[in-house]
């Protein structure tokens, strides 16, 4: 990903007392969360996540943040500080430990126990990890932490205050102010208002939804819509959400209990997750309800509650091949009801609606937040935003975790509260923050692009490779095959063309045969004997006639063989 400020060149060298932020990830954008600290040469890292791909990332299964403009400085590491369990604050964080394997890892105890599986997943062994709650105060080198209760829609979220010799930072990580929260844990406003009072130098504060008015429901509201739906429901009923929103499936696993229904979980996540988040105390999973996914289909379908992975859409999620009638057990039958229990990651809309789809085409009932309140936002509103501003009262701010629209929106909230125009910075990935003096300033950029992950390929994949497969999935592509006489320099077989995804059969071509053997003679007898070259020259005939006849744009290999 190109940078949109080219009028920015690398900052120079951090002054002594100077705090810097680097952002790698999550500022434009929802997802790929990484902040890092700067500060007496020192660094701290906040978050380390994936952001998912979209259609115009054909083949890539996760993008994580750039570690180039810290990777010759990772031996400066203090420590990784993780805000809270979903992946695009944690998802990348087997990658980092890859480069260096003692970071030591600082989060709740949930965030840690989900890594910890996901680590071992990716066969690393544990590194050195701090379980903190709130209100625990630790020191890493220069950096002096102290962690703050928020509530979010996974457990166990945190805060995490900043301090150094250059003041104080209060980075919110994701959070909102549900004031009757499922697990009773509410965002600590008194510490908020605490670390106002001794003074907050730069607020970093999630931006996600500071572009919608008032206040965001409370998870509570949503028991009795989905004890409605259990209620009409005559059949089987499956229950899709993120496999880390212990809140949603406590709430399915109380409404199953009620209804007399069975429950099993569906996806290896989700399996994966709810384990340990169960072992942990954090679900509690009502006697007699939960049972194997298998088992669950010796019951009758007005028994049977399935709880899945793929509430985005995700092609190979349990929910998407479930949609598409190929899954193992699950097969969907008139009458079930599909419940979407998820918001809509932007940019995975048409994954969605296409699963959505292929459901309905099935007889099954799908409720969704479009239709019905089964799912409210993790993420705290303007009016919410504006409390925050309030009582911490920041020198200044940097909104977080968002679009720039999202960013834009937060910044206008601050200046609303009073804080001067100067004292709000909008930046995105790559744009250096420094804070001195009190005073936070745009210092620079450094090159920060999306690293793709492509099966085992980690950042071997570039946008140009992305570009071939767009046009190959879009275009398809046309082979030309030539043999010329190295003596002579005419065609001596050929040319043999074949195409692939471009809709016409091989006899299409005929009418471009005598052109291509043309141009290559023409070329020869100019003195012309590269085949590289050569190969540009059949490349420029096809493409010219594909384009004027055809009005496409396929990829075009030609080979020229010498004989």
């Amino acid at each position: 990903m190109s940078h949109p400020h080219p009028e920015l060149s690398t900052p120079g060298e951090l002054p002594k007392g100077g705090l810097r932020i680097i952002p790698l990830g999550g500022l434009g954008e929802i997802g790929r969360n990484m902040t890092v600290f700067e500060y007496d040469d020192r660094l701290l890292i906040v978050d380390c996540g994936v952001l998912f791909p979209e259609e115009n990332h054909p083949g890539v299964d996760l993008i994580l943040p750039d570690f180039d403009p810290i990777r010759d400085r990772l031996d400066k590491v203090e420590a990784l500080v993780l805000t809270h369990g979903h992946e695009d604050h944690i998802g990348a964080t087997p990658y980092l430990l890859r480069e260096r394997g003692n970071i030591p890892l600082v989060g709740s105890e949930l965030t840690l126990a989900l890594l910890g599986a996901k680590l071992r997943e990716h066969r690393l062994r544990e590194t050195v990890h701090h379980v903190v709650k709130e209100g625990d105060r630790i020191s890493f080198g220069p950096f002096d932490l102290e962690f703050v209760a928020v509530n979010h829609s996974i457990p166990d979220a945190l805060a995490v205050a900043i301090r150094t010799g250059a003041g104080m930072v209060l980075h919110t990580g994701d959070f909102k102010m549900d004031q009757l929260p499922l697990d009773g844990r509410i965002t600590d406003l008194r510490a908020f208002a605490r670390l106002g009072e001794e003074g907050v130098d730069l607020f970093m504060t999630d931006s996600t939804n500071a572009d919608v008015p008032g206040f965001t429901t409370s998870e509570k509201n949503i028991a009795p819509v989905l004890d409605g739906v259990f209620h009409t429901s005559k059949q089987r009923i499956i229950v899709a959400c993120f496999a880390s929103h212990v809140h949603r499936v406590q709430q399915i696993l109380d409404t199953a209990a009620a209804h007399k229904r069975k429950a099993a979980y569906v996806g290896r996540s989700m399996v994966r997750n709810m384990a340990v988040a169960r072992d942990l105390g954090y679900l509690k999973v009502p006697p007699g309800t939960l049972v194997d996914a298998k088992e669950l289909a010796d019951l009758a379908p007005e028994r049977q509650v399935l709880i899945s992975t793929g509430s985005q859409g995700e092609p190979l999620s349990a929910l998407s091949r479930i949609a598409q009638r190929n899954h193992n057990f699950v097969h969907i039958e008139e009458g079930d009801t599909v419940i979407l229990a998820s918001s809509l990651i932007p940019g995975n809309e048409n994954a969605v609606y296409r699963v959505i789809n292929g459901l309905s085409r099935w007889g099954a009932n799908v409720v969704h937040k479009g239709n019905a309140l089964v799912h409210v936002s993790g993420h705290a509103s303007a009016g919410e935003l504006l409390y925050c501003y309030n009582i911490v009262k920041p020198r200044n701010v940097l909104p977080i975790h968002g679009e720039i629209r999202h960013m834009r929106a937060n910044a206008d909230l601050a200046k609303a509260t009073g804080i001067p125009a100067d004292r709000v910075v909008i930046a995105e990935d790559g744009v250096v923050v420094d804070l001195i003096k009190g005073i936070a300033r745009i210092a620079g950029k450094v090159d920060c692009g999306y690293v793709f992950v492509d099966g085992s390929s980690v950042g071997d994949i570039t946008e140009s490779d992305l570009k071939d497969r767009r046009i190959l999935g879009e275009e398809g592509f046309i082979s030309v095959i030539v043999v010329m006489d190295s003596a002579t320099g005419k065609v001596s077989s050929g040319p043999e063309i074949h195409a692939r995804g471009f809709a016409e059969d091989d006899s299409t071509f005929e009418a471009i045969k005598q052109p291509i053997v043309d141009a290559l003679q023409r070329a020869a007898a100019e003195g012309v004997d590269d085949t590289y070259q050569l190969q540009q020259t059949i490349r420029r005939v096809v493409g010219r006639w594909v384009s004027s006849t055809h009005r496409r744009r396929p990829m075009i290999i030609p080979v020229v063989i010498g004989a």
